[in-house]
C-alpha cells in the first residue's frame, strides 16, 4: 500500500535527540545529549501531596473537561508570577498550553503559510525548528555574538525576506547557554517595533540562574504588543505535567484558542490543577534554590572536567544558568559521524548541524550537564576526551 501523506512532511525529519536517548537508557552509557531535568530533584512527595489535595477538595471536577483557555486560577497565579518577573498582564492575556512545545506549534500554525520566513538566531533550538516545518516554513539565521541576536542585522533582513516573526530564546540560550543582555533586548525590541515584527520569546529556562543578576523579559519592554511570551513549568516542577503558557496581546489569544480547540480541546485538567496547587501551596523558593544550587554545581563540574580533559583548541560556553553548554570544536572535526563513535565509548552529545535550520554547524556539540551528578559527569567528560584524543 503506498499512503499519500501530507507535504508537510517532507520537510520534516525525526528529532536526533528523541533517537538518541532510546540509546540513553542503557544503565551504562552517560548521556550529555537530552535536554532533561534532573529526576532526582522532581518534588515527588509534593506533588504527590498536591495531587491527593486536589481530588479531595475538587473530585470530579478534576477529572472533567475544562475551558480551552485554561484553569482560571492557574492563570490568575500566572499573573502573578509574571508581574514577578517584570511583565504586567492580565487573566485575558494568559493561554494555558500543553507544554511550551504546544505554543510553538500554535504559533507555527497561527502565523505561517507554506513558504513564509521565520528569522531565528543561528543555531537554534531543534524542537522549534520541527514546530515551524510542520506549517512549511522557511528559516532566515539572524546573525549573532556572543551577546545573542544582532539587532542592525535586522532591518535588511525584514526587507528582503518579509518574515511572520521572529524567534528567540534570550535566557540561557538553547543550544549555546547565551543570555542575551539587558541593553541587548532593548535594541532588539525597538528595532523590532519601528519594523513590525513580531516576536517569539521562548523562556522555558529562566528561573534555572545560579550566578549574575535576572534579566527581564523582552516582553516587559512590550508597550505595542509585538512580543509573544512563551514558559513552562517542565524546569521548575516536572515536565511529565506538560503544563505551559502563553502571554500575548488578547487579538492573537483569541487565534490560538481556536487552534488550541482543534488541538487537544483543552490542556490536562488535573495536571493544570496540580500545577497551581503546587506553586501555591508549596515552599516554591525552597525547591527553585535547590534546582539552581545543584544545577550550578553541575555546570562547574562538567566546565572544570573540559578544562582539565579535552584537547587544545577546543571552546565552550560559560552560561549563567540553564541545562546546556556549547563546544566548539577545531577546524576539521565534523561532530556528526563522532556522535555515532560515542555511543561505542558509551557517551552521547547532540552534534550541532541538528540547530542550524539552514545546515552547517559540522563542528559543534551541546553537552547537557542537569542531568548528570557531578561524578558521571567527570567520568563522561573523560570518555569523550578520550574519543576526540582518538
Amino acid at each position: 500500500m503506498e499512503y499519500l501523506f501530507a507535504r508537510r512532511l517532507e520537510g520534516m525529519r525525526r528529532s536526533t535527540i528523541r533517537e538518541i536517548l532510546k540509546v540513553a537508557e542503557q544503565p551504562d552509557v552517560i548521556s550529555f545529549a537530552g535536554g532533561l531535568p534532573a529526576p532526582e530533584l522532581f518534588p515527588v512527595d509534593a506533588v504527590r501531596a498536591a495531587c491527593d489535595r486536589v481530588l479531595i477538595r475538587e473530585g470530579s471536577w478534576a477529572l472533567q473537561y475544562g475551558p480551552s483557555e485554561g484553569y482560571t486560577p492557574l492563570r490568575e497565579y500566572l499573573v502573578e508570577a509574571m508581574a514577578q518577573r517584570g511583565v504586567a498582564c492580565r487573566v485575558e492575556n494568559v493561554q494555558v498550553t500543553s507544554g511550551s512545545q504546544q505554543a510553538l506549534d500554535l504559533l507555527g500554525r497561527c502565523f505561517l503559510n507554506p513558504g513564509d520566513v521565520v528569522l531565528t538566531e543561528n543555531p537554534t533550538y531543534l524542537a522549534a525548528i520541527q514546530a515551524f516545518q510542520g506549517s512549511e516554513a522557511r528559516f532566515v539565521p539572524v546573525p549573532t555574538d556572543d551577546n545573542g541576536l544582532i539587532p542592525e542585522a535586522l532591518p535588511e533582513l525584514v526587507a528582503k525576506h518579509q518574515p511572520r516573526f521572529l524567534y528567540t530564546i534570550p535566557n540561557f540560550q538553547n543550544p549555546t547557554g547565551i543570555t542575551m543582555p539587558a541593553e541587548r533586548r532593548r535594541a532588539l525590541y525597538e528595532t523590532a517595533a519601528k519594523l513590525s515584527l513580531v516576536i517569539v520569546e521562548d523562556d522555558p529556562y529562566g528561573l534555572l540562574r545560579y550566578t549574575g543578576e535576572h534579566v527581564p523579559p523582552i516582553k516587559a519592554l512590550d508597550t505595542e504588543g509585538i512580543v509573544i511570551y512563551a514558559s513552562t513549568f517542565s524546569k521548575t516542577i516536572a515536565p511529565g505535567l506538560r503544563v505551559g503558557w502563553v502571554v500575548a496581546d488578547r487579538q492573537i489569544l483569541d487565534k490560538l484558542l481556536i487552534l488550541k480547540q482543534a488541538a487537544d480541546l483543552h490542556t490536562s485538567s488535573l495536571d493544570q490543577r496540580v500545577a497551581c496547587e503546587f506553586m501555591t501551596s508549596c515552599d516554591t523558593t525552597a525547591h527553585l534554590a535547590q534546582i539552581r544550587a545543584s544545577y550550578g554545581t553541575r555546570y562547574q563540574a562538567m566546565d572544570a572536567a573540559l578544562r582539565a580533559l579535552l584537547p587544545e583548541r577546543y571552546q565552550w560556553t560559560h552560561p549563567e544558568g540553564g541545562m546546556f553548554l556549547w563546544v566548539t570544536c577545531p577546524e576539521g572535526v565534523d561532530t556528526w559521524p563522532l556522535m555515532q563513535r560515542a555511543v561505542e565509548h558509551k557517551v552521547l552529545f547532540v552534534p550541532g548541524c541538528d540547530f542550524f535550520p539552514e545546515g552547517g554547524g559540522d563542528r559543534y556539540m551541546r553537552l547537557n550537564f542537569s542531568n548528570s551528578t557531578p561524578e558521571r559527569i567527570q567520568e563522561g567528560v573523560a570518555r569523550l576526551a578520550q574519543l576526540l584524543r582518538e
